[in-house]
């Protein structure tokens, strides 16, 4: 089986994808940054000879370079890498708010830190020429959408946008793929929840009638990374329950 790398894989949406790596018979290196107590509970579940935890800041190059090193040395070349990490700053504010800092890290974590695990992982993926990439962005990313109140997060998710379909280009000849996937609006639990209990607790804001969960981005990202899905590249898929997150926050 293969070797799945996954920023932020211990909690939130990266739980879920850990999971379904881990029960596909694949190994995994994840990382976390601080909330060691969702590590321990993720470990307590699965063999740790299939799970390596490192704990790293993705807005830090050292860190990943680090976390990368780790990784090739316990479980050998990355095949599939998952760049879930990324902050996002909760409060609403328009752009003359924000304050450099915020911006720097909006940029750092959800664009610079995929340039840099990109350059880290692809060389050993053209060796064996094999390998996958998944990026997350946001419903709308595709179209350039402005998001009001969000102005750092999208305009780094955006440029990833152009990165994801720019290296699916590059890389094709071998055989690595680039895709990205977007999230519908999963809040709180839901971020690890099950598509079943999903469907347990009606969402009148979705017009499926239910909440976007984890397993929704895990099932979709297995898939992506399938030796037979190497059709499917430089393509941002929204897997938002038909909820348009964006313009529901315009009022």
């Amino acid at each position: 089986m293969g070797h799945a790398f996954i920023t932020a894989g211990s909690k939130g949406l990266g739980r879920q994808v850990t999971e379904y790596f881990l029960r596909a018979g694949h190994n995994v290196t994840i990382t976390y940054r601080s909330d060691h107590s969702k590590v321990k509970e993720l470990e307590s579940h699965y063999t740790i000879d299939k799970i390596h935890v490192i704990q790293a800041d993705v807005t830090k190059k050292t860190d990943l370079e680090k976390a990368v090193h780790e990784a090739n040395k316990r479980f050998g070349t990355i095949d599939y890498l998952i760049n879930n990490a990324g902050p996002y700053i909760f409060e609403r504010k328009k752009l003359v708010d924000y304050s450099e800092e915020e911006w720097n890290l909006m940029q750092k974590g959800n664009l610079d830190a995929v340039f840099h695990l990109l350059k880290l992982t692809i060389p050993a993926m053209r060796q064996q020429r094999f390998g996958r990439i998944i990026n997350y962005g946001f419903q709308g990313a595709n179209t350039a959408a402005g998001w009001i109140y969000r102005s750092a997060f999208a305009a780094a998710k955006v440029g990833l946008v152009s990165l994801t379909k720019t290296i699916a280009y590059e890389e094709a000849e071998y055989g690595i793929t680039s895709n990205m996937v977007c999230p519908g609006n999963s809040t709180g639990d839901m971020k690890e929840a099950t598509i079943e209990a999903s469907r347990n607790i009606h969402d009148t804001n979705t017009p499926i009638g239910r909440s976007a969960t984890g397993e929704d981005i895990a099932r979709s990202i297995l898939f992506l990374c399938e030796n037979d899905s190497d059709m499917i590249t430089g393509t941002v898929f929204e897997i938002t329950g038909g909820l348009d997150v964006i313009h529901r926050h315009l009022k």
